[in-house]
């Protein structure tokens, strides 16, 4: 497996990767408007490929966190994707590892994700409304969660995190 920068001939199979992975065309169509938005950072889009092929895809954008008239920079991640028949291989994990790890070498400080408890919270997620973030579309407590990549960054932080206008599509 190898994990690499997407490239502009991916992203057909990048589609394709996101479809198989969620069964639809939202999460393929998101990532396409997310390419087209500021929030898009392209060192942050990375595909794990097999045999030349890519069987996975993870994406961090740029967020941010309103508190009163200040604002903050923060990542989110999504999405996550793998293809279904190579899943449960450690193709996801590593994405998500080597994201995190790129992301903070970037100079991020903060993650926020939205997914399942059980997945995130091995990597250091937390559950971010009982940190003080908001969101302003409507999940499940337990689903919405934040990670620190610089220790301390969440301190004396809290607000409304505002994702990309692509999400209200």
């Amino acid at each position: 497996m190898v994990i690499r920068m997407e490239r502009p001939e991916d992203r057909e199979a990048v589609f394709a990767v996101n479809r198989a992975a969620f069964g639809g065309e939202f999460e393929p169509k998101l990532v396409d408007g997310l390419r087209r938005s500021p929030a898009f950072i392209p060192e942050l889009s990375l595909v794990a490929t097999v045999g030349g092929s890519v069987v996975g895809y993870i994406l961090f954008i740029r967020l941010v966190i309103l508190n009163g008239p200040a604002e903050h920079a923060a990542l989110g991640l999504s999405p996550l994707a793998v293809v279904p028949d190579m899943q449960n291989r450690g193709i996801g994990t590593a994405l998500v590892q080597t994201g995190l790890a790129e992301s903070k070498r970037l100079g991020h400080s903060l993650v926020f994700v939205v997914g399942r408890p059980s997945y995130y919270g091995r990597f250091g997620f937390l559950p971010a409304r009982a940190r003080g973030f908001e969101v302003a579309f409507p999940v499940p407590d337990d689903t919405f969660m934040v990670r620190e990549l610089t220790p301390g960054a969440m301190e004396g932080l809290s607000g409304l995190v505002k994702h990309p206008i692509v999400f209200n599509n």
